[in-house]
């Protein structure tokens, strides 16, 4: 990842102790990452955020206080804490909060039990820009949204600037699909798919692959199965 900061500083917030000094350990091992701080909830994550300047902040959805999804979009909306990541970290894959965390601008999600190599690889995928879901959380997340009042008519025009090979490849990403099945499905090159990415995340006014995902659910690309 060319685009990776040397090193990715990163800041904990979990309100358990023996998590994050779990995590901290994990992190402070891996060449190219770097603890910067470690907040009990999400009020000192939201003050370290902004004082710290960490590249990717681990967040815990729920602690006292200030949860994980306030202290989330508290973070993405500061104007002191521009750049700042935030990779959600939950004990519960059907956790009712995840799609508010995505929408209040995390970055990701992943589940507590990820293997440690998962989560290092998940730090510096978000660390360089990118989104990323949990392995299955991309149709659970979609459920959730479908249980929500829908105020947005299918196929919206904010989708009108979109070529039809650009709203194919979305609706491709919207169905969780990765840029290798992408390209097999598309029968393109991979350097082919991550262009139309690019075009789509520009266009969109997306901030990574986690946003166009919700942005195609939202504008109706995609209808869940019944009885899910």
């Amino acid at each position: 990842m060319s685009n990776l900061p040397d090193p990715v500083r990163v800041l904990i917030a979990d309100d358990q102790e023996l998590l994050r000094e779990s995590f901290r350990v994990l992190v402070n091992a891996e060449p190219g990452l770097e603890v910067v701080g470690l907040a009990e909830d999400g009020d000192a994550a939201v003050r370290m955020a902004v004082s710290e300047h960490p590249d990717v902040v681990l967040m815990d959805v729920r602690m006292p206080g200030l949860d994980g999804i306030e202290a989330t979009r508290l973070i993405r909306t500061h104007p002191d804490a521009e750049g700042v990541r935030v990779l959600v970290l939950t004990m519960f894959d059907m956790d009712s909060y995840v799609f508010a965390a995505l929408r209040s601008g995390a970055s990701g999600f992943l589940l507590k039990d990820v293997a440690p190599a998962d989560l290092v690889r998940a730090i510096r995928t978000v660390a360089a820009g990118q989104g990323l879901l949990a392995p299955s959380v991309t149709s659970r997340l979609i459920e959730e949204f479908c249980r929500q009042p829908q105020s947005v008519p299918a196929v919206s025009d904010s989708l009108a600037p979109l070529t039809g090979r650009e709203r194919e490849v979305l609706l491709l990403v919207t169905r969780g699909l990765s840029n290798t099945e992408i390209a097999a499905e598309l029968h393109v090159s991979m350097a082919t798919v991550k262009t139309y990415i690019g075009r789509l995340l520009d266009k969109l006014g997306a901030r990574d692959r986690v946003q166009l995902v919700i942005t195609g659910y939202e504008h109706g690309l995609v209808t869940p199965s019944k009885g899910k």
